[in-house]
């Protein structure tokens, strides 16, 4: 009797035990980890705009060990799910992570300004995955191999998205060669130089000179040259005002003080010499960017010159900021020294030409320019334009406002990509971020472009200083819900991951 008994529940406990491996089998691999408020390495999410390069699907993305491994539109069985871990976001909005090029964090030296902690907070929740930090406003500015190491050294375990940097070219640097290539062996992403005085001591303006020097290392790399194009014509412009007079604090005067012409000068010197050196030697020759184009005529007119050149012209790009397209200088009271930056914020009719461009693709991408400072430099009290720390704080900010201020324009989901993670992508030569498909970086920004909100004194904001911030009262639409860098989800509903876990990005 006890060997019938035996045979008969053998059979049973053999399929009870098969059935128990099969359901810890399609069970999700739990996370041990504070990098992430997701708990898992192996999840799926799912929404009906899912924003890809072949446009927006309702589907679903699968993403294991930090990368996507699937992308399936609607005719996915979500029967085939059944026991996998889903994050199910209805109706809003996933895009790939917004990648910012262009901002300054101030870390080491300057860590009262912002803080890689501060910044990269405020960019996750803002939707942005990737930055790439520029070298100066930090101290010492990032201007060779040692200076790099340092400020790669100051950022672990503080980034809560991925971190990348430009190295600086200045005089010093420019003619010494050794120099300009240890700090891109040392993974700098490329250079940026100033046309102009830049405001800080350790970081001098270029000449045309230096810049032809530094495109010659560059092309050797294959990283860009950034650039401040602007060219000082004029600096009598303010002569004869007296230290009290109350045109300091007319943004007019400001704006008279930076011409347009400082911008085509320069972009035109430019050119020039990019031209030079592709034709000297380097049959590509380097890739020059021009950052935070405010002049929409007879400077834009240079660039769209030179593209429509195509392989006979220099490789050019061109970015712009969303405090181009959101203000104007007819709205900007005196004295209200927060919305100075440079090159200046021009008239309204620059403004709706800026967006024409960039929505004809004669403007390539976006970028924040982020570049806070301790609120005592925008000398609130005196309004003093000509005096003031220059620059615009809109880190958390920048997918909302270019999207209110671009549904005007008919904004849609796929150009905000195209101007904010797949051509930035492309510039900081990263390949395997800028879009959500099959074998990149699961970086997502999941928001919702119908909710609109205050941006107020109750709005959670984590920029060290939201107070400098021009954007303060305004009404914006687009809230971002949630924030993953490498899969991990690093922001959700006002909450960031317990733990910094964000990559500094190196080039190789």
């Amino acid at each position: 009797m006890g060997d019938v008994l035996r045979w008969r529940v053998l059979p049973m406990l053999v399929l009870l035990a098969s059935s128990l491996v099969l359901y810890v089998r399609i069970l999700p691999k739990k996370s041990i980890s504070e990098c992430s408020l997701l708990p898992y390495d192996h999840y799926w999410i799912t929404s009906k705009r899912i924003v890809t390069p072949q446009g927006v699907i309702n589907g679903a993305v699968e993403v294991r060990d930090g990368k996507i491994v699937s992308v399936v539109e609607s005719d996915y069985q979500k029967g085939s799910l059944l026991g996998r871990k889903v994050v199910d976001y209805g109706n809003a909005v996933i895009m790939p992570g917004l990648i910012d090029v262009h901002a300054h964090l101030d870390e080491p030296g300057r860590v009262e300004w912002e803080g890689f902690s501060s910044g990269t907070k405020a960019a996750a929740a803002g939707g942005v995955t990737t930055l790439v930090d520029m070298p100066l406003n930090s101290f010492p500015s990032t201007v060779s191999e040692e200076t790099l190491r340092m400020k790669v050294e100051a950022a672990q375990k503080k980034i809560y998205v991925d971190v990348g940097f430009w190295g600086g070219l200045v005089p010093h640097n420019a003619f010494n060669t050794s120099m300009l290539e240890g700090l891109l062996h040392a993974g700098a992403l490329g250079l940026k130089s100033f046309m102009c005085p830049s405001g800080i001591n350790d970081f001098p303006m270029t000449n045309s000179t230096h810049i032809k020097e530094g495109l010659y290392v560059l092309a050797k790399f294959k990283r860009p040259l950034l650039v401040h194009a602007e060219v000082v014509l004029d600096s009598k412009n303010n002569e004869g005002l007296l230290d009290d007079d109350p045109s300091y604090r007319s943004y007019a005067t400001y704006l008279k003080s930076r011409p347009p012409s400082w911008e085509e000068a320069a972009i035109k010197d430019l050119l020039a010499v990019a031209q030079d050196t592709k034709t000297g030697g380097q049959a590509e020759g380097a890739h020059v960017h021009i950052v935070h184009l405010s002049d929409a005529k007879a400077s834009l007119d240079l660039i769209e010159d030179e593209k429509r050149n195509g392989p006979n012209g220099a490789s050019i790009s061109v970015e712009t900021c969303p405090h181009y397209l959101a203000f104007a200088a007819e709205e900007i009271a005196d004295g209200d020294t927060r919305f100075k930056c440079a090159p200046p914020i021009r008239d309204v009719t620059n403004r709706q030409n800026l967006w024409e461009a960039l929505i004809d693709g004669h403007i390539d991408m976006l970028s924040s320019d982020h570049s806070p400072s301790i609120p005592e430099l925008k000398l609130f009290d005196e309004g003093d334009f000509l005096r003031a720390w220059g620059g615009i704080s809109s880190l958390q900010y920048v997918l909302p406002i270019t999207w209110t201020y671009g549904q005007k324009y008919g904004v849609s989901f796929s150009q905000i990509a195209t101007w904010w993670s797949e051509r930035p992508a492309k510039l900081a030569g990263q390949k395997y971020k800028g879009a959500i498909i099959l074998g990149n970086d699961a970086d997502f920004a999941v928001w919702e472009p119908e909710v609109e909100f205050e941006l107020d004194e109750n709005y959670k904001t984590y920029h060290k200083h939201p107070n400098i911030s021009p954007y303060i009262g305004r009404r914006l639409s687009g809230k971002v819900l949630a924030t993953f860098v490498r899969g991990n989800l690093v922001f959700s509903e006002g909450s960031h991951a317990p733990a910094a876990c964000g990559s500094p990005i190196l080039a190789k």
